[in-house]
């Protein structure tokens, strides 16, 4: 029986492999798979069928593969022994054949599930280069026009492919509102429906504030200054701990910047949000007292095992040292990765107090 001839759908795929790396011999087993399901669907068929698209001249095959019988009781997977052996003479009953066939209009229906196939492998190429770059890009700051906000869920158009911010990654206190301009963190890229790629965007992040100093300090971008940590109640408050192994550097002033304009671009950024710039120290008990600031610390006495510090300030600065809900002393806690016990002078002299007068009894 004569082919479907597809030699343009053969040129078409090898110049789409060309253009888009696109393997040729992917699309046709897609396309074979395709007709399969085309060809039952239009015309109702119930037998088992094959499609054979030839990689060189693209002609098409349609076989229905029949079971041999001495008898076919069921002309739709049965042949008879005598009919299969007029395709094969060493054809036996049991074995399975395959007779060719070429229905009604059905080069057609080829060329429509062909095109429907390449479109398809192109979305497919596409939705898998999209995924790739922003995949690299993880850890990155972009930006883009929120096209949706909620409390649940911000949409923002990146150009190529939307970001996702859910509300976890939503600072509070800032209103989001459509086509406003937007710059986020990319916390990660995961696949959505049908393989469709999805970056989820931040702006509650710690390193959203990492990224950004990174951006507005030359010389934490060029590696002469290092971000050591950053803890962030976000809206409010972050804490960066940054350290430089040259001694005529000064870390914390040149990140902050000559009357403060560094770092204030920054908090500009983040709409007002307080940012404590301190040093770090390979000493715990300095580093902990830095991270502490603007309290002013008296003892850090430190339990390396158990990662703990107590701390002793002024009776007038336990407040401060504590802060608002406990922000400062929390916040120093994750920047430093240490638990931190705060307590006033008075409260520390009633305590020594109370155990010399239990040592005494």
């Amino acid at each position: 029986m004569k082919a479907i001839d597809n030699k343009e759908l053969i040129l078409a795929l090898e110049e789409l492999e060309k253009e888009k790396g696109i393997k040729k011999e992917y699309v046709l087993e897609s396309i074979e798979t395709a007709l399969v399901t085309a060809y039952k669907r239009n015309f109702d068929a119930l037998e088992n069928v094959k499609v054979d698209i030839d990689q060189t001249t693209g002609a098409t095959h349609i076989y229905s593969i029949k079971e041999v019988m001495e008898n076919a009781n069921d002309e739709v997977t049965e042949i008879s022994v005598k009919e299969a052996q007029k395709i094969n003479k060493s054809l036996k009953i049991g074995d399975t054949v395959e007779v060719e066939i070429v229905p009604k209009d059905f080069g057609r229906i080829a060329a429509q599930t062909a095109k429907q196939v390449i479109v398809q492998k192109l979305r497919e190429v596409e939705r898998d280069l999209t995924f790739n770059e922003y995949s690299e890009r993880k850890g990155e700051i972009v930006s883009g026009i929120i096209q949706k906000a909620d409390k649940n869920i911000v949409v923002v158009d990146l150009g190529r492919i939307e970001g996702i911010m859910l509300s976890k990654e939503q600072v509070p206190t800032e209103k989001y509102k459509v086509n406003d301009k937007i710059k986020a963190y990319i916390v990660d890229v995961e696949r959505g429906l049908k393989g469709a790629p999805q970056v989820m965007i931040s702006r509650s992040h710690p390193d959203f504030v990492r990224k950004l100093l990174e951006f507005e300090i030359p010389e934490i971008y060029e590696g002469l200054i290092e971000i050591k940590s950053v803890s962030r109640d976000a809206g409010s408050r972050s804490k960066v701990a940054v350290y430089s192994p040259d001694p005529n550097i000064d870390p914390v002033g040149s990140c902050v910047g000559a009357k403060g304009v560094r770092i204030q671009n920054v908090i500009n950024e983040l709409h007002g949000e307080k940012i404590d710039v301190i040093e770090w120290d390979k000493d715990p008990s300095v580093y902990i007292a830095a991270a502490l600031l603007p309290a002013q610390i008296l003892a850090v006495d430190i339990q390396e095992n158990e990662k703990f510090a107590e701390v002793i300030v002024p009776d007038n600065q336990l407040s401060l040292a504590i802060g608002k809900a406990g922000q400062n002393a929390r916040l120093a806690a994750k920047l430093t990765n240490w638990k931190i016990d705060i307590k006033s002078e008075s409260q520390f002299r009633e305590i020594l107090a109370a155990k010399q007068e239990i040592t005494e009894n």
